[in-house]
């Protein structure tokens, strides 16, 4: 009846073993005939301790393939756990010579190659740079310290290059033959980040020094009215106590009503200021393009005789009526002369070209352009943006101004390559009608 205990144990729990005994007991004793009762009863008694140590064993055999059978399922989900979470993380295992030994997928993206490729080549065919002192410790003898992540730049097979961070495990020495143990983080997207934070603190900071000369243009346009008025008036007087010198004060007189025209003409800018910084309004008459660029004339004269750069001057006169405000204007094609003749002095002769010509229905086109360095592609886009400048107490406010002024009068400032060969920047005025109908 063994077996039948044995059956029990592997099948059932101790309660069923107890009652298989029970039964093979009672079987036993209607079956067999015993000799006497006291044989019967040492049998029974021998017969229950062997077959309740026996289904005891079973037991604990049914018990241990159970906790097997659970640990093996374990294992087998931690692992695919494992094999899920490194297919998602990038490593790379080394000996101590600095071979790859095992490489992850993720891994093998980041260097450029399949994880076939990667295996026992030297790691250092990725990353030249990549510092020996990881190898070193290893070789020592790994005391399973971790060292110091640093940044290294990875050389693809394809020629790019990304920047990594690299943190280094030693493994202990009785795992081979892998030693060192590699976490590799690409850091392009951070670096991005970073950059972007540098370019949006830059630009908050122009932002905020914006603000503040938006204070101090608001303050300025109400503090010079009055010394450039009174400016005026004295000139007048000077010019009222030439007149009684006679011919000898007419140059004299000459000068100070060039010096007392510009007067008038910067506290007509400062009064636009005003106005715009008060209520953004702009005052828009119609006006003779050449006419307003011809006013500029001693203004270019000073500027061509300071900087030994020739100015030349063709406007078209014969359809150039145009609806536009005269001081701003006159301010915007005063600051790309200017800047043409930055671009244009030190030369052996430098020159300066300013054009006015009439397109018929399209417009009027004023032109300024210069024979200097020009502007490079990967610059046209920075430089109309404020506070950039690549000139030595520049503000970089010029363009910036010059754009807002044209863009006012409903055109586009357009940046070119001159025909000088340099740079060229232009601009269309609607004719008044154009404009009236508007």
């Amino acid at each position: 009846m063994v077996p039948a205990v044995m059956a029990a144990a592997l099948l059932a729990s101790r309660p069923a073993i107890f009652l298989s005994i029970i039964l093979s007991i009672s079987i036993n004793l209607w079956l067999l005939r015993w000799d006497s009762l006291l044989d019967a009863v040492t049998n029974t008694i021998l017969f229950a301790i062997i077959a309740w140590l026996i289904g005891e064993v079973c037991n604990r055999l049914v018990l241990a393939l159970r906790a097997e059978t659970a640990l093996t399922k374990n294992l087998a989900v931690r692992k695919a756990l494992l094999e899920a979470i490194l297919k998602s993380v990038p490593v790379v295992t080394l000996d101590d010579r600095g071979m790859v030994q095992r490489v992850t997928l993720a891994a093998a993206e980041i260097l450029g190659v399949s994880p076939e490729e990667a295996l026992g080549r030297p790691f250092q065919d990725f990353v030249p740079e990549f510092d020996d002192v990881a190898l070193l410790k290893a070789q020592e003898g790994g005391d399973g310290s971790a060292l110091p992540p640093a940044c290294w730049t990875a050389r693809r097979p394809n020629g790019t290059s990304l920047p990594l961070t690299i943190q280094a495990d030693i493994l202990p020495d009785d795992i081979s033959p892998e030693r060192i143990v590699l976490a590799l983080a690409d850091q392009t997207l951070a670096d991005t980040m970073r950059n972007r934070q540098h370019d949006l603190n830059e630009q908050l900071s122009r932002v905020w020094r914006l603000n503040s000369m938006g204070e101090m243009a608001a303050t300025l346009a109400h503090e010079l009215n009055q010394p450039l008025t009174a400016a005026s008036v004295y000139l007048h007087a000077g010019q009222t106590d030439l007149a009684k010198v006679g011919l000898i004060g007419d140059s004299a007189s000459r000068a100070l009503d060039l010096a007392k025209a510009q007067l008038l003409r910067a506290g007509e800018i400062v009064r636009r200021m005003r106005e715009r910084i008060s209520t953004g309004a702009r005052t828009f008459t119609e006006e003779r393009a050449a006419l307003m660029i011809a006013d500029l004339d001693p203004i270019f004269a000073l500027i061509s005789r300071d900087t030994d750069v020739a100015i030349d001057i063709q406007m078209d006169e014969g359809d150039d009526r145009v609806l536009a405000d005269r001081i701003q204007l006159q301010q915007a094609v005063a600051n790309l002369v200017r800047n043409a003749v930055d671009a244009a002095a030190g030369r052996a002769s430098g020159l300066v070209s300013v054009k006015g010509r009439s397109l018929a229905a399209e417009g009027y086109e004023i032109t300024v352009e210069d024979n200097g360095a020009g502007i490079a592609d990967d610059q046209v886009d920075r430089i109309f943006r404020p506070m950039i400048t690549s000139k030595a107490g520049g503000m970089g406010l010029g363009l910036s101004v010059t754009r807002s002024i044209v863009e006012s009068h409903g055109a586009a400032l357009i940046i070119g390559r001159s025909r000088l060969g340099g740079a060229a920047f232009a601009f269309r005025l609607s004719r008044v009608p154009e404009l009236e109908t508007t």
